[in-house]
């Protein structure tokens, strides 16, 4: 494994990873030593993740050992970049097969999953497989080496929630369906959460749930397919955004460097068995809103045209999504610093510098 103090900026993938390493200088004596494997790790979340405790590691004395896990279908070429990190061992594995490991285990970060809905209205066994056989494997493993583990969730699992659960507390039970395109996504990972219980509650594992709610910020794949990332190529290519579905729906969203420094403290610190909410409370905006913001943020006009929804993007989507993190806070002491305009304004100079533009 290569020295991560080597080379500290060359581990530097993204430009708010000093802010992410500051900000979690309290964790330092839980990453200090450990062995941590984190799954998806060329993934938008997992290419963070990784990146923060790289840079982390070159402040301590005693670095962890950092292993990551990715198969590589979806990471595209940004999630290459991972694989030539210094200071962690790259795996190309496949979360759902069996699993030779070697040595002692502290921390599973499970975030392998298919998560755009694009991707998992095109591949939806695989992502059930990801979600469902990939977490009881990773659970298997964690009970195997008395180590802590972290589920990605989505809070998908919520559905369309009732007005009156809005923002969405952790004991909200959801409103989904089982049937239709979202099922596999939505669906397995509910499944999921159900594993991590009874891995908790019968076999003693120190499980975790993180349910992140629309997390953005530079390092989003221009093709992701989700509305960020669409603006900003529309908007690099000088042609007007599509708004769908009469841009009604409603959102909070949450700058990536909040979410990262989330899920890391409930990865690090969460009550064992707890399921936790990772997102921004505030404000909750229409799409059309979130245009009129992502114009403000460009500083010039972003013309804008309302379509149908394409027979390729899944029907039935969530009216309304919204977090309470009341929960985070109390036990883990989250807070979300990062202002939208301020994070709308970071996420499309980025933008701007590295998306093609949609032609």
């Amino acid at each position: 494994m290569s020295d991560p103090s080597s080379n500290r900026q060359a581990a530097t993938l993204f430009p708010d990873t000093p802010e992410i390493e500051e900000r979690i200088h309290g964790l330092h004596d839980l990453i200090a030593g450990r062995t941590i494997l984190i799954t998806g790790a060329a993934g938008f979340v997992g290419r963070y993740l990784i990146d923060a405790l790289v840079r982390t590691n070159a402040a301590l004395n005693e670095p962890a050992r950092l292993v990551a896990y990715d198969n590589m279908i979806t990471a595209g070429k940004a999630g290459a970049a991972v694989a030539d990190l210094p200071g962690i061992e790259f795996v190309n594995a496949d979360v759902t097969q069996p699993i030779a490991w070697d040595g002692p285990l502290d921390v599973v970060i499970h975030a392998a999953g298919i998560a755009s809905p694009q991707h998992y209205r095109a591949h939806p066994l695989a992502t059930l497989d990801s979600a469902i056989r990939g977490s009881r494997r990773m659970l298997e493993l964690a009970g195997e080496h008395g180590a802590r583990l972290a589920f990605f969730s989505s809070s998908e699992i919520y559905g369309d929630p009732d007005p009156a659960h809005v923002p969405t507390r952790e004991t909200y039970r959801g409103n989904v369906a089982c049937l239709g395109p979202r099922a596999c996504y939505d669906e397995s990972k509910r499944v999921g959460e159900t594993l991590c219980y009874i891995f908790h509650h019968t076999h003693g594992v120190h499980t975790n749930i993180i349910r992140p709610f629309n997390v953005y910020g530079p390092g989003m794949q221009e093709a992701d397919y989700r509305v960020l990332p669409n603006f900003a190529s529309r908007a690099k290519a000088g042609r007007p955004v599509s708004i769908y579905g009469g841009g009604i729906h409603t959102r909070t969203y949450c700058y990536v460097s909040d979410a990262i420094v989330g899920f890391l403290l409930v990865a690090l610190k969460g009550v064992a068995g707890e399921p936790y909410n990772i997102g921004n409370p505030t404000p909750e905006v229409s799409t059309l809103e979130l245009r009129e913001r992502c114009e403000r943020a460009l500083g010039r006009p972003l013309p804008y045209e309302l379509v149908a929804y394409p027979d390729s993007y899944p029907a039935d989507e969530p009216t309304r999504r919204c977090p309470d993190i009341g929960k985070a806070r109390e036990q883990l002491g989250y807070e979300p610093v990062v202002s939208f305009d301020d994070g709308l304004r970071r996420f499309f100079t980025w933008t701007e510098a590295h998306y093609a533009g949609e032609s």
